[in-house]
């Protein structure tokens, strides 16, 4: 089963200046944290805190199959 996830941002202010909202799905916490390690565009300074956010987002389980990476991410 998979599983779509709401994660809060993880990189502090003043570097973050309002945050953001990363949505994605993934078959478990632990390959949400290897998508967003493995992701170009953020910020691998804070690399240490994206499996807490993982751990804490929002999950909601998916009735159909659905390939798994990033669908969308607003961050500031």
């Amino acid at each position: 089963m998979k599983y779509l996830y709401l994660i809060d941002y993880w990189v502090p202010f003043p570097a973050s200046e309002g945050g953001g909202l990363i949505t994605l799905i993934a078959e478990t916490d632990t390959e949400a944290f290897e998508l967003l390690v493995n992701e170009k565009q953020f910020d691998d300074r804070y690399t240490d805190r994206i499996m807490e956010r993982v751990v804490n987002a929002q999950k909601f389980g998916l009735v159909d199959e659905y390939e798994s990476g990033i669908l969308e991410a607003f961050t500031t």
